[in-house]
């Protein structure tokens, strides 16, 4: 039990001495007269924007789960921002947007531990805004997508197996994905594909990977029990932190202050509210009650549907759009419900969904199908079953390789304990009966036992 704590604190020990030896490049932080001092206040504002949406992101997901798992599904994308972050310095941005390696991923050591990347601007990456603060709005991107994937396999994750995991999803999907599509020598980029600002970077490849947990780590034990949402406020509190993160996040992804982010602020903010508005009165035609919940996620579906195209299309074809994603991601919600996939929080059919249909409408809205253009349209529809595929594949092997180092699910008791008060020892206001101590007090003293013994895992 203990060893795997002293290999993760090992590698944080290797980081930080590799770190004190690593040279910085002469003139890095000195004044480059190509810098655009507006843009540079934008973006910074961008940037502080789209890391909110991650604790936004927590309140979203915390909400939805039940009392006794509400801490540790916020935790599991607060410590993002801590984990990604770190990867990201060492080699992340490297392997996104270093030098290119056969139009797939990036050279590792272009970037290593941020050397090279300073006040100076790029004249391809960032031609306008210093280089570390096109890699600092980039890392906000990198640290929300695996925690958008804890909804799949909310309530049932050990912690320490999660740690790992997403830094391997970080380093051999994220990274390649984003080289892939935002990088100018990336083979999909050189293809045509157009993916504004991650429709399929972040939100298809999140909701495939999210997905595949479910697949592998199946269904949560108490099937057919209570599952009431802990705190629908929450929710809503969540949404709307990611609504307003979202203008960083499309906007944003203009690059400078100038008219595509503001287009792409207004698409953003017209989907959304589209959307939100179609999910409601669906259900209620479906014979549902409009519900606080549905209105949050319904939010969040039309921002994933427009992220593609944001700063691309007109603000009709953005009402489209989120018409047509929001039905399509309603109607996989509920197909999902009867089947047999224990996908938690509706990843798949509301990110995953919404990021799939969004990038298909962006190949018949932006210079393709409607333009006349099927080639443009095709490559769309190639490029989501690229990245569908290599998702599925390569997860999975992460979600089995991390198994064998760190058993990814708890053990039926913890899980029914609940992993708030199992994996962290704190509770969300929750009251525990004699049982529920009696349980945790008998598991404990089970940890120590192993501690006392070598570790297997």
């Amino acid at each position: 039990m203990k060893k795997k704590w002293i290999v993760m604190m090992a590698v944080i020990v290797i980081i930080s001495v590799i770190g004190v030896f690593t040279p910085e490049k002469a003139g890095l932080w000195e004044p480059d007269a190509k810098v655009n001092y507006t843009d540079v206040t934008w973006m910074i504002t961008a940037t502080i924007f789209v890391l909110m949406m991650t604790p936004g992101l927590s309140f979203f997901y915390g909400g939805m789960v039940r009392q006794k798992n509400v801490i540790s599904t916020i935790l599991q994308s607060f410590i993002a921002m801590g984990v990604i972050s770190v990867i990201w310095v060492v080699c992340g941005f490297s392997l996104a947007y270093g030098n290119d390696i056969a139009g797939f991923v990036g050279n590792p050591m272009t970037f290593f531990m941020f050397n090279g990347v300073g006040a100076k601007t790029d004249q391809v990456l960032s031609p306008t805004i210093p280089l570390a603060l096109f890699a600092l709005f980039q890392m906000k991107f990198a640290i929300i997508t695996p925690s958008l994937i804890t909804g799949s396999f909310a309530e049932r994750v050990r912690f320490s197996a999660y740690l790992v995991f997403m830094a391997l999803f970080c380093i051999f999907v994220y990274c390649p994905l984003a080289h892939w599509t935002w990088h100018p020598h990336g083979f999909l980029r050189q293809l045509g594909v157009v993916d504004f600002a991650g429709g399929i970077v972040v939100h298809a490849s999140s909701g495939v990977a999210a997905l595949t947990g479910a697949l592998f780590l199946g269904k949560r034990n108490d099937q057919g029990g209570d599952r009431t949402p802990a705190n629908i406020a929450l929710v809503i509190l969540g949404a709307s932190m990611l609504w307003l993160g979202w203008f960083g996040f499309n906007a944003g992804s203009s690059l400078a202050a100038n008219s595509i982010a503001v287009k792409a602020f207004l698409n953003t903010n017209t989907a959304s509210a589209t959307a939100m508005l179609v999910w409601v009165f669906f259900d209620c035609l479906r014979g549902r009650k409009s519900s606080a919940m549905g209105a949050a996620i319904g939010a969040v579906v039309g921002m994933v549907a427009i992220t593609p195209s944001a700063g691309y299309v007109t603000v009709g074809q953005s009402i489209f759009i989120a018409f047509v994603t929001t039905i399509v991601c309603n109607v996989a919600v509920h197909w999902k419900n009867y089947s047999s996939v224990d996908d938690a929080l509706d990843v798949f059919p509301t990110h995953g969904v919404g990021g799939i249909i969004g990038t298909i409408l962006t190949g018949i809205f932006v210079n393709g199908l409607l333009a006349g253009n099927i080639h443009v349209f095709l490559i769309h529809v190639l490029a989501v079953i690229i990245v569908g595929g290599y998702t599925f594949v390569v997860t999975y092997a992460l979600y089995w390789l991390t198994d064998k180092m760190v058993p990814m699910r708890v053990s039926a008791k913890s899980e029914h304990l609940g992993l708030d008060l199992s994996q962290h020892n704190e509770s969300y206001g929750a009251h525990w009966g004699e049982r529920e101590l009696a349980e945790y007090f008998e598991i404990e003293e089970a940890n120590q036992q192993l501690l006392m013994q070598p570790s297997t895992e």
